[in-house]
């Protein structure tokens, strides 16, 4: 028998989602985010969950080269653009948009001979000091690449820093708009004004309603909510359905006294005579190590808590108010049942993290119903 911990991966929820940010997308086209093995749930099941997807968006170059080998016909567009002057070719051969964010870029598009136009999108850095070109700096690099006959489309982007928040301190959405609205207008004539835009990733699709030409959601589409910050708004009020989740079972039970610790650094002390249940999954899983005790898992469809340090290849929960509970019960660490974002708020992380972290040894299933 294999080790009992599996990850279902939901298809059908990955449509709903789909489907969710559409209607939130106020009439933009919509690129479904897959960078990261599609948040680690596979390329390939992303792109049937979100074949109804305009467009996907990634960061790795390979990858993108990978979905047009699986017969993903419609754009595709890089996040972080290229990384090398070897990577425009493959732009061009496989019809690869990019985003341009960085004069190096625009030194190595110069330089470049290719053999069909690519399309861009030229992103502005609008306050988040990440990638991009400043409001003041984005006419320049526009008519450097509007002069580039190797150029197609080129489509003004930004990204937000604080969108899922309600009233963040610094640097509000509104702020991040006028400075991206004052660099596509420097760039003249009706010109920028009249650029295609992307703006939105997920907590702009989700809390705010802008104007643009697509958006760019990412971790709503995988049934998690962009904020993991106590009192947000859950996944479930955000009509979203959970993509993966995490399973396994009870492997072994312990009943120890009043005293007894439990755990590498016996970290856990017994405050009562305790009913332990061990589960097969452990951080060499994507269980996160550092998970603190309470945090909430499912056995037999009741809520319990984590006790003790997460091992290697388990981790241990308190069966003491599960009745029946017994070798073999069910236990939900994610997903169905267990929102994932719960789970990443009591250790601290966010969900994901916990959703990329999955390991390879963790065997993955379709789910279509």
């Amino acid at each position: 028998m294999p080790r009992p911990l599996l990850a279902t991966i939901h298809l059908d929820a990955m449509q709903h989602n789909l489907a969710r940010a559409r209607a939130g997308a106020r009439g933009a086209k919509v690129w479904a985010v897959v960078k990261a093995n599609a948040y680690g749930h596979g390329l390939e099941r992303a792109m049937r969950g979100f074949a109804g997807a305009d467009g996907l968006a990634l960061v790795e170059v390979d990858y993108a080269v990978r979905l047009r080998e699986l017969g993903w016909t419609k754009p595709i567009l890089l996040l972080e653009g290229f990384f090398d002057a070897s990577d425009l070719p493959v732009m061009a051969q496989y019809g690869l948009n990019g985003s341009v964010h960085c004069e190096e870029q625009i030194a190595l598009l110069a330089a470049a001979r290719l053999p069909h136009a690519i399309d861009v999108h030229l992103k502005m850095n609008t306050g988040m000091n990440r990638l991009g070109f400043t409001p003041d700096a984005v006419a320049g690099a526009y008519a450097r690449l509007r002069a580039m006959p190797h150029i197609g489309t080129i489509t003004l982007m930004t990204h937000f820093a604080n969108a899922d928040e309600a009233a963040p301190t610094r640097l509000p959405l509104e702020q991040q708009m006028l400075r991206f609205e004052a660099g596509a207008a420097s760039i003249g004539a009706g010109v920028g004004t009249s650029l295609p835009r992307s703006l939105c990733n997920s907590a702009g699709v989700l809390l705010h309603h802008l104007d643009s030409d697509w958006v760019r959601p990412g971790i709503m589409l995988y049934g998690g909510t962009p904020s993991g910050a106590p009192g947000g708004t859950s996944a479930q009020a955000f009509g979203l359905l959970p993509t993966m989740t995490l399973r396994s079972s009870i492997i072994g039970i312990q009943d120890i006294a009043a005293g007894e610790v439990v755990g590498y650094g016996s970290r856990y002390e017994a405050a009562g005579n305790i009913k332990v249940g061990v589960v097969a999954c452990g951080y060499a899983d994507g269980y996160p190590r550092h998970a603190p005790e309470g945090t909430p898992v499912l056995v037999d469809g009741v809520r319990t808590g984590l006790i003790g340090r997460v091992s290697m290849d388990m981790l241990m929960v308190d069966l003491t108010h599960v009745p029946g509970a017994k070798v073999g019960s069910a236990v939900t660490l994610w997903g169905q049942g267990m929102p994932i974002d719960e789970v990443a708020l009591a250790a601290g992380t966010i969900g994901y993290e916990l959703m990329c972290a999955l390991a390879p040894r963790v065997p993955v299933v379709e789910a279509t119903q």
